[in-house]
């Protein structure tokens, strides 16, 4: 993992992607003030980490839409 300031992203961003393409780096921290600000990762590694992400986490109860037409009602308008 490499870290860089703002100034330098800016004037090497496209190094910067090119180096995250390629495999050379994992991730980038680019840092304003010192702080970590962001992180420049490759796209598949953003989209890998939502789809699923809570798979056999959890249990879905089969009651889970008992309740929906009481859920509906507090979300609807009666004078409509």
């Amino acid at each position: 993992m490499s870290s860089v300031n703002m100034l330098e992203a800016k004037s090497t961003l496209s190094r910067l992607v090119e180096a995250i393409e390629q495999g050379r780096e994992r991730e980038i921290i680019i840092a304003r003030h010192g702080r970590p600000a962001a992180k420049l990762v490759p796209i598949d590694t953003l989209e890998g980490q939502r789809i699923g992400i809570a798979k056999g986490r959890f249990e879905v109860p089969e009651s889970i839409d008992v309740h929906n037409d009481l859920v509906r009602a507090l979300f609807t308008d009666p004078n409509s």
